[in-house]
């Protein structure tokens, strides 16, 4: 019984913190700009994505931490043909067998207009068996676009150990309304 009290607080802590810090974190177009770099300093035919897609998302942190629930979120940067155009929130959930916390950041690339609406409109979310990809140096040469979109994420810290179901749900914030 106190093993279960004690999960539940855990748990209880972590999505709280988790909402806590994404309220307070700003859109931050130079941890964006960082992101980019460190992502093409790893991959350089990564350049391939930016400069073909027809726009991206960049979010520079993305912090989960799960105990058999799990929960992640972040902000980014929106990118329509190189060029800022809001932002947007990342937040997921996810069940199944994980426990742990780590930090990474990842990049959404739109590869047409269709995909990129869907995206600013609302209207996207990961699946459950939605992919990324790990970026290392090179991989990005034999990514492909998958529903429009390719993602790539690269660790920056923390340990986790996870075979959960979940998705990402994103919520797109206009220029005008980003603080």
């Amino acid at each position: 019984m106190k093993s279960i009290i004690t999960s539940v607080l855990a748990i209880g802590l972590l999505f709280s913190t988790q909402a806590f810090a994404q309220k307070k974190e700003k859109y931050d177009t130079k941890k964006a700009q960082k992101t980019i770099i460190q992502f093409k300093k790893t991959d350089s035919s990564l350049d391939s994505f930016f400069n073909n897609s027809f726009g991206y998302a960049v979010f520079p942190s993305i912090g989960k931490g799960a105990i058999g629930i799990g929960g992640a979120g972040g902000k980014g940067i929106v990118y329509k043909q190189g060029q800022r155009v809001g932002g947007s929130n990342m937040t997921q959930i996810t069940v199944g067998f994980q426990f742990g916390g780590q930090e990474y950041s990842e990049i959404i690339f739109f590869e047409n207009a269709d995909s990129f609406n869907r995206f600013i409109n609302n209207k996207y979310q990961f699946a459950a068996q939605a992919s990324a990809v790990a970026l290392k140096s090179g991989i990005s040469a034999d990514a492909k676009y998958t529903d429009g979109v390719a993602v790539f994420t690269q660790a920056k810290g923390g340990l986790m150990y996870e075979a959960s179901v979940g998705g990402q749900k994103f919520k797109f914030v206009p220029e005008s309304e980003m603080k």
